[in-house]
């Protein structure tokens, strides 16, 4: 199940609440070379905001970790430890959700820790690692649950994010590759008599059709001049399309025949929106705009598949 994978609308609710703790540890933005905003960091440590970090961060790791464990481990027999390669499962559009919720899961643990003034490279060492460490404990728990196994493919993908978010900080102080993550329930879903979810809702958490992953790069950071709005960025997505099960598509669900379908991947080119380089005042529409920037707002694209065709979508989600 994607839900247990991925925690991306969790982490928005979590973006709000992560930063916008005591309002003494906030400042107006700075300002960069191409005039976008920086966030400000406060050059002494706020304790009182530390504290409130240090204690968000660990009732969501430890409430994550309690839910998951009741909710998709409760009813699985308990195995001895095992190994589970899925590297070729879903197209990697399972890696490609790992790498995004490690990378986004750092950059607010990153983030937040600047906020309260946690020096740059201590931030960088417990808030980078945040999105690794966050989901080493599900690749164990997989690991000692009938039906998964421990996957180094997911491990690898988990480091990926963090290490991209972590990189970028460390070389640049800022992120100029975002990786983002959007969905539309696919036509498969009315296809597979529920084996993809009944609902759009449920479709977000099983139907792997409907996401789309991205990378999203701010255009006057990659050519190096305030050439446009240094809040417009350039996107390059990634998604695949009819799949009905993990490594091969199943035949029947339910007593119902699901149509036989060709897997393929698709590859997209799109604009979108950094929405952390608009300035602003406030603190909620700061905490705001960083939640929003886990996901890729709708834009035209420019859409090419592994079947050698060609669409063109005036929006894309």
């Amino acid at each position: 199940m994607i839900v247990k994978r991925n925690f991306l609308i969790i982490l928005l609710l979590c973006s709000l609440f992560l930063t916008n703790g005591p309002r003494a540890i906030y400042g107006c933005p700075a300002t960069s070379l191409f005039g976008a905003p920086r966030p400000h960091y406060p050059d002494t440590l706020n304790r009182k905001g530390l504290m409130w970090v240090a204690g968000s961060h660990a009732a969501i790791y430890t409430g994550s970790l309690l839910y998951l464990n009741h909710i998709w481990y409760k009813d699985r027999a308990r195995v001895p430890f095992h190994f589970y390669n899925d590297n070729a499962g879903y197209l990697q559009i399972d890696k490609f959700g790992h790498a995004t919720t490690a990378f986004v899961e750092s950059k607010l643990s990153y983030y937040s820790l600047r906020k309260v003034g946690v020096p740059k490279t201590r931030a960088l060492i417990a808030g980078g690692m945040m999105g690794f460490m966050m989901q080493l404990p599900i690749e164990i728990f997989d690991g000692l649950n009938e039906g998964w196994g421990f996957s180094w493919g997911d491990v690898a993908a988990n480091t990926f994010g963090s290490a991209l978010m972590a990189s970028q900080e460390y070389f640049f102080d800022d992120q100029i590759v975002l990786m983002k993550f959007s969905f539309w329930p696919s036509p498969y879903q009315d296809m597979a008599n529920g084996y993809l979810g009944n609902t759009p809702l449920e479709g977000l958490s099983d139907d792997y059709n409907g996401h789309t992953y991205w990378f999203s790069g701010n255009i006057n950071r990659i050519l190096n001049r305030p050439a446009l709005p240094h809040w417009l960025n350039l996107a390059v997505g990634y998604s695949a399309g009819g799949m009905f099960g993990e490594f091969e598509n199943i035949n029947q669900y339910n007593g119902v025949t699901i149509p036989e379908t060709q897997r393929y991947r698709q590859f997209f080119l799109s604009l979108d929106v950094d929405w952390t380089k608009i300035p602003t005042n406030s603190l909620f529409l700061e905490a705001l705009f960083r939640g929003l920037n886990i996901i890729k707002i709708p834009f035209p694209a420019i859409q090419y598949n592994n079947k050698g065709e060609f669409h063109g979508h005036w929006l894309y989600f």
